[in-house]
């Protein structure tokens, strides 16, 4: 299937604040196909959840409007956040993230369940490349760009960003692709990916760059928990030097 466009962000989004973005991303059906399979996936459920209502929507940024670190995933899991309605919730990797986060001190509680769980974040805001459960996990080039759109906007908009943190090489190369975008300068060559890299954006916040929290990579020992919370040590010298 192709791209269809009836749902982008346009100039006159730029008055819009971040919660009212929010709100305008969670009607955006841009993506055939990622629309089909997040609606596909909200009806069909997995059975440990037939009990429950999908979110089956584009999922928004959550967290400390006012927040110094800003976290970037891939995509919202399709019985996690696709679930849930919030980014890295009702899943492992949203288990991993958000002990981390408690731990480092941006997050009051070390769980993540759904939106009524009570977490709130302070200082950190969280949010994906891509809003809609992608099928395999893998966006196409058109939908990350389409949906590029929305993330720059919403990053427009967190006016205190100093430090980002990539979640995965996905996200990596993309935020140093759209970097221009949002007056960032990129070195060149732009920076390879690899856990722990520190890149500096001149104009721009400080890029860290981790691995993804997936099963792929903490089941096999690739990713560990002293290894994560590192990132979230470096990152908050950074923004409290």
């Amino acid at each position: 299937m192709g791209v269809a466009c009836d749902a982008t962000p346009t100039n006159g989004d730029r008055d819009l604040s971040l919660k009212e973005l929010s709100v305008a991303l969670t009607e955006c059906r841009r993506c055939e196909r990622l629309v089909a399979w997040r609606e596909r996936v909200a009806g069909e459920k997995r059975a440990a959840y037939r009990d429950e209502t999908y979110w089956g929507r584009p999922v928004p940024g959550f967290g400390d409007p006012r927040a110094r670190l800003v976290l970037v995933g891939l995509a919202p899991a399709a019985h996690g956040a696709n679930r849930t309605g919030r980014m890295f919730t009702g899943d492992r990797s949203g288990d991993w993230l958000y002990r981390a986060l408690h731990k480092a001190g941006f997050a009051n509680q070390a769980h993540s369940t759904g939106l009524d769980d009570g977490l709130r974040l302070q200082d950190c805001w969280v949010t994906a490349s891509v809003r809609c459960a992608p099928p395999q996990n893998r966006p196409l080039a058109a939908e990350t760009g389409n949906c590029s759109d929305w993330l720059i906007e919403e990053l427009k908009r967190l006016h205190r960003m100093e430090v980002m943190v990539a979640l995965g090489g996905f996200s990596h190369v993309n935020l140093l692709r759209q970097g221009p975008r949002l007056g960032w300068s990129v070195p060149r060559p732009r920076p390879a990916f690899g856990h722990g890299v520190v890149t500096a954006l001149e104009g721009g916040p400080t890029l860290i760059s981790s691995y993804h929290p997936s099963q792929q990579n903490t089941f096999t020992g690739r990713l560990t928990e002293q290894m994560f919370d590192r990132v979230f040590a470096v990152a908050s010298r950074l923004i409290r030097r």
